[in-house]
C-alpha cells in the first residue's frame, strides 16, 4: 500500500528552518543511499518540496535495491521529474555518471534480533556500503558528504551519565555480536576520516538517537512505534521489559531540519549528536502515548524492576549542535505522537 505524503505543515516547518541554506543546492545533484527507509523518505520528500518551492533546478538520485518497491511505496515521489532511481546494492552499485556535489549515506540495516547468519550480512552492508559510497563521492566531484551515524557508537551509556556528549570515549563491546550496529557505525566514521584525508571531501557526521514521526514502523523494534500501534489497534500497550530504561525522542521533521543543516553547514569531521535531550522511562513513554491518544488504554509491563539497579540510558547531550549550528528541538513529544498517529490513520 502506498505511503501517505508528509503533511504540508511538516514540509513548511522544514522550509522555514532551512530555506536560506538551500542556495548551495541550486542546479546541483545529490546522491542518496537508504532512500526507502525512515530517514530516506523524509529526506527525499523535503528535497522535492524545497526544490519546487525555491525553484532550485536540483536533481536527486536514489540508490535502491528494488526500484519497483520504492515506486510502489512512494509513487508521489517517483513521479517528480527531479527524482531518478538507481538500482544496486550499496556495497557494489555501478556509479551513475556525472558530478554529484552532495552525497548522503543513510543506508543502514537497523535490524532487531536476527539469526546468526544475518550478522555478517549486516556488518558487510554497513562497512562495505560506506566504503563504496565514499569511493563514489571522491570520484564524482562531491564536496559535502553526510554520514548518518548513531548514538550506538558510544556503547552502553553509564548510569551516572545522564546525557552522553560527543566527547565520551566509550565504545561497544567488540566481543558481543549485539554490538554489530555500533561497531559498523564506528568503522563508517573512521572511513570518513580516512577518505577526507586523501581527498577534498568535507565529511559530516550525524550521530542519530531515537525518533518519532510519519514513516516510522508500528510493528518492529521501535518502542514508541509499537506503543502508538497498540493504541491505534485498540490493544493494551505491551512493555516487554521492566519499563525503567530511559530514552528520548526527536520528531522526524526536526530530525530532517538537523540533517540538512548538518550537511550544508556543520564543520567537517565534527560529530554531532542528533536527538532530544528530554528523557523519560519506557513506562513513562507508554503512559504519555496512552494519555495523548487514548487515556483508557491499559498498560501491561512484563517484568518487575530490580531494586537498586541503575536504568539503562540512551540519551544524547545536544549542546554541541546548539552551540555550533543553533539547532534545537522544535516539536514537543506530545505533538510528535499526535502527528505520527494522525499520519498512520489516513
Amino acid at each position: 500500500m502506498p505511503a501517505n505524503p508528509i503533511s504540508q505543515q511538516d514540509l513548511n516547518l522544514v522550509l522555514a528552518h532551512t530555506g536560506p541554506l538551500w542556495r548551495q543546492m541550486r542546479g546541483q545533484r545529490l546522491l542518496l543511499t537508504g532512500g526507502t527507509g525512515f530517514f530516506g523518505c523524509w529526506l527525499v520528500e523535503t528535497f522535492c518540496h524545497l526544490n519546487r518551492v525555491l525553484a532550485l533546478n536540483a536533481k536527486i538520485t536514489i540508490l535502491t535495491r528494488d526500484p519497483a518497491a520504492f515506486a510502489e511505496k512512494c509513487p508521489h515521489l517517483v513521479s517528480d521529474a527531479a527524482v531518478t532511481l538507481h538500482a544496486g546494492d550499496v556495497r557494489s552499485f555501478l556509479f551513475p555518471d556525472g558530478e554529484y556535489r552532495f552525497v548522503i549515506h543513510a543506508a543502514t540495516e537497523t535490524w532487531g534480533r536476527q539469526p546468526a547468519e544475518s550478522e555478517l550480512e549486516q556488518l558487510s552492508t554497513m562497512i562495505g556500503g560506506a566504503e563504496r559510497t565514499l569511493e563514489f563521492a571522491v570520484s564524482h566531484g562531491t564536496r559535502k558528504f553526510l554520514l548518518t551515524s548513531s548514538g550506538a557508537v558510544y556503547g552502553r551509556q553509564p548510569g551516572g551519565l545522564i546525557h552522553v556528549p560527543e566527547s565520551y570515549g566509550g565504545a561497544p563491546d567488540p566481543m558481543d555480536p549485539a554490538s554489530i550496529y555500533g561497531e559498523g557505525k564506528r568503522a563508517s566514521e573512521l572511513l570518513c576520516s580516512i577518505y577526507q584525508k586523501r581527498s577534498s571531501l568535507e565529511c559530516k557526521i550525524a550521530r542519530c538517537f531515537a525518533f518519532c514521526g510519519p514513516h516510522l514502523p508500528l510493528d518492529q523494534h521501535f518502542a514508541i512505534g509499537n506503543f502508538i500501534g497498540d493504541v491505534l489497534a485498540g490493544r493494551p500497550i505491551q512493555i516487554q521489559s521492566d519499563g525503567t530504561s530511559r530514552r528520548s525522542y526527536l520528531y522526524a521533521a526536526d530530525l530532517t531540519i538537523w540533517l540538512w543543516t548538518i550537511l550544508f553547514e556543520a564543520p567537517a569531521l565534527e560529530p554531532l549528536n542528533v536527538g532530544s535531550a528530554r528523557d523519560l522511562s519506557i513506562l513513562e513513554l507508554a503512559q504519555l502515548v496512552a494519555a495523548t491518544l487514548n487515556p483508557e488504554t491499559e498498560i501491561q509491563v512484563a517484568q518487575k524492576p530490580i531494586p537498586g539497579a541503575s536504568p539503562a540510558r540512551y540519551v544524547p547531550s545536544i549542546d554541541r549542535a546548539e552551540t555550533l549550528l543553533g539547532l534545537r528541538e522544535i516539536t514537543t513529544l506530545e505533538e510528535s505522537i499526535r502527528r505520527t498517529a494522525a499520519w498512520h490513520r489516513l
